[in-house]
């Protein structure tokens, strides 16, 4: 049987493509595991705070009007630093505890098939006039099942699509797109906000010691962003992919599971224990004097909001398990701390990373350098004007360049966090603005970059309809969802800035 051609043109695109991607690729495989890099950055920062301190260069500190010394790491003061905070810095970064605590629920939901369950019922039981806008929006929500959802949800579209005759590799592209590129948006709670407001928290202390940046802090712009790419994904499937890939005629040996009565039932059974556990939520926080309102009886800031770790936590854990019992997943209390602990297990590499990561910060922050290159470049960017949006603008589109050579969001917003927060907020923006403008860029090029782990994953699924088709192809293909997704991302930024359109409860643009 012949095999499907992705229009006439795609050789002469890829070739130019394939010459660009093999140079990002040949970059980023020279680059050192991301737990080196912070090594080595580490090492950086001890001969730089040596170098510096050695000057006598001082800074002032636009909080307090302190003058601040380069302290040098390489000297007596240093070592015992080192040695003594070496612990603390790892067991007190903001972002470990609250993922791993996100993971325990989230990740006893996923074990259990709660994810996958609710995954599949919601793309198959779409009307087909919605298909397209349904792959999207349950690949974006899908992020909810970490890196689960790369290898899930595009084979999964993609039989979809077949399935109602439509070309299968334009659902695996909307699927790919929505799990990509819409990577951290989600009308939940989920470990990326954890995860990223708590590195967030750490850079800003450098500049304002009381400063915390909560993982409800750009809740309101990430749910729009869940409707609004949900649309302009299924607009770019339905008008530029789908004609330039043409009627499909290959012929697959594929069908769809059926969701199985158990599976029904345990669906059924967490949607109602979750509804249950929300209303109990919603009758606590407006009843009377309730302990998850502030003082004044208002819910910015509140108890309610410092704690959406543990409520959401909490929240899932009762969902997965719910489902658990009725499928019988889990059939004694020992399967619940055996799910959690295989959760865990996913998690090692993330927390190797984290040690590493928070003692670069760590380093950084104690030898002032971190307010030194701030307020530096800040004083730059204010002498050459360059003080408005435009500098937020910059600031995403070098993001979404250097997440071509480094995948791993944390990973980067690690590296970028220390510094762009704090020049930034002397120039009066708010962290958790500077970290949605980090978002958006960070999630747009995640299906064009060739360092993306599951981009080979998601080419065998696509091999499997179009056994000619090659990294050129996919990446031809997802280009169009990369580029418009961060125009429309940006342009939303805009939107909300100008606007004064909360980013979260209370966050504006400016502090």
């Amino acid at each position: 049987m012949p095999q499907p051609q992705i229009g006439g043109d795609v050789p002469k695109q890829s070739k130019g493509l394939a010459r660009f991607l093999n140079t990002v690729e040949r970059i980023g495989n020279r680059l050192p595991d991301p737990f080196f890099i912070f090594i080595y950055l580490a090492v950086f920062v001890m001969l730089l705070s040596w170098v510096v301190g050695s000057m006598g260069i001082t800074v002032t500190h636009p909080g307090t009007g302190e003058e601040l010394p380069i302290k040098s790491l390489i000297s007596g003061e240093g070592l015992q630093y080192i040695l003594s905070s070496m612990l603390t810095n790892f067991t007190e970064f903001k972002p470990l505890g609250l993922v791993l605590a996100m993971m325990l629920g989230i990740g006893l939901a996923e074990k259990v098939g709660l994810l996958e369950s609710a995954i599949k019922k919601s793309i198959l039981n779409a009307p087909k006039s919605l298909i397209t806008y349904s792959v999207v929006f349950i690949g974006i929500l899908g992020n909810l099942a970490s890196d689960a959802a790369f290898v899930l949800i595009p084979p999964l579209a993609a039989m979809v699509f077949y399935s109602v005759g439509r070309h299968p590799l334009a659902g695996l592209a909307a699927g790919f797109a929505g799990v990509g590129s819409g990577f951290t948006a989600n009308i939940f709670i989920a470990g990326t906000d954890a995860l990223l407001s708590g590195i967030s928290t750490e850079a800003a202390k450098s500049i304002d010691p009381d400063m915390v940046v909560t993982p409800v802090d750009n809740w309101y712009f990430m749910i729009t962003s869940v409707f609004i790419l949900s649309i302009v994904g299924a607009l770019i499937t339905e008008n530029l992919i789908e004609p330039r890939l043409g009627k499909y005629e290959g012929k697959v040996q594929k069908t769809l599971e059926e969701e199985s009565p158990l599976e029904g039932r345990g669906l059924r059974n967490s949607l109602i224990a979750g509804l249950v556990y929300i209303a109990v939520i919603v009758v606590g926080l407006f009843w009377p004097n309730s302990p998850l309102r502030n003082e004044e009886g208002g819910i910015i800031p509140s108890p309610f909001l410092s704690g959406i770790i543990p409520i959401t936590l909490f929240f899932f854990i009762t969902v997965g398990v719910a489902y658990g019992v009725t499928t019988k997943k889990i059939t004694s209390t020992r399967d619940i701390p055996k799910y959690m602990g295989e959760a865990m297990k996913d998690m090692s590499g993330y927390i190797v990373l984290i040690f590493a990561a928070a003692q670069f910060i760590a380093y950084f922050n104690w030898t002032n350098l971190g307010t030194w290159v701030a307020v530096n470049g800040a004083e730059l960017l204010t002498s050459m004007n360059l003080t408005g949006l435009p500098v937020v603008i910059g600031f995403s589109v070098l993001t979404s360049i250097l997440n071509l050579i480094i995948f791993s969001g944390s990973a980067q917003w690690a590296l970028e966090a220390p510094i762009f927060i704090p020049m930034m907020m002397l120039l009066d923006y708010h962290p958790a603005f500077i970290q949605a403008a980090y978002r958006i860029a960070d999630s747009s090029t995640n299906i064009i970059t060739p360092l993306n782990p599951y981009i080979l994953i998601v080419l065998a699924f696509m091999k499997e309809y179009d056994k000619k088709a090659g990294l050129g192809t996919l990446i031809s293909l997802m280009l169009p969802y990369s580029i418009i997704f961060f125009v429309i991302w940006l342009i939303l930024l805009v939107v909300f800035a100008v606007f004064g359109i909360p980013f979260g409860p209370g966050i504006g643009m400016y502090l």
